[in-house]
């Protein structure tokens, strides 16, 4: 199966290929991932096992998730001695705010 994506403006390929023929097709799935940008999802049985991605979007990836980590960090220091329900209450009152405009 394959899907087309665009990010940032740049289409993308996501594929969709069985155990044993990613393994008959790495070399070719290793080009695709790294010179197109394709994103190919490996599965076993129906089942989505791995994903095949370039190593520049592994590292855009993890940069992102070390953001995110950072952002919950800041969160928690902010929070640190609430109470849970002074916490939800906070959180809903922004959400209200965001929604406002």
């Amino acid at each position: 199966m394959m899907t087309i994506l665009t990010r940032g403006g740049v289409m993308q390929v996501q594929k969709t290929e069985s155990a044993m023929t990613a393994r008959k097709n790495f070399g070719r799935l290793l080009e695709e991932a790294y010179y197109r940008g394709d994103e190919i999802v490996i599965e076993r049985a129906g089942k989505p096992m791995a994903v095949i991605i370039s190593f520049a979007e592994f590292e855009e990836f993890k940069q992102q998730r070390e953001k995110d980590f950072e952002i919950l960090g800041k969160i928690r220091s902010k929070n640190q001695g609430m109470k849970p329900e002074e916490v939800e209450t906070a959180v809903e009152s922004a959400i209200s705010e965001i929604r406002k405009g």
